[in-house]
């Protein structure tokens, strides 16, 4: 087990790690659409990257319907296996919107081995999710 802070500074090692060895702006919170943000997550049992609708109710289904016209595109020429959730509840209880790719193996952000490997699919993933939000936006606008 790791206490409290051996954990905070292990993941704080990490996202420095990853952002001195893939050293780019990513879009995250920026999107230019209200309620809308990419998002990484990594913790002890997995990893994935995200996009999350998590604005006002009908804000959030008008652009989950325009995501959801979207999808064929998304699946085909950018992330294959992405999962498409309506009705994602965070470990907080907030339900959301996501649309996320998780690495499908097991790694934690305790285990420096695993951080190569996760750093390599946040990279070449996200820039894909995000190369699709960019060619799409005007319509996941609305």
């Amino acid at each position: 087990m790791f206490s409290k802070e051996a954990s905070r500074q292990l993941r704080q090692e990490f996202w420095t790690s990853f952002g001195k060895s893939f050293p780019r702006k990513w879009l995250l919170y920026d999107t230019k659409i209200k309620g809308v943000a990419f998002k990484f997550h990594f913790d002890t049992k997995n990893a994935l990257i995200a996009l999350d609708l998590e604005d006002d109710l009908e804000n959030r289904i008008n652009c989950w319907v325009q995501l959801e016209a979207l999808k064929t595109i998304l699946t085909r020429d950018y992330l294959t296996d992405v999962i498409y959730d309506e009705q994602y509840v965070l470990e907080n209880g907030k339900e959301i919107s996501r649309i996320y790719l998780p690495l499908d193996e097991k790694v934690s952000i305790h285990n420096k081995n695993s951080w190569r490997l996760v750093m390599e699919f946040f990279n070449t993933h996200m820039h894909l999710f995000e190369a699709f939000f960019e060619d799409y936006r005007d319509i996941i606008k609305g």
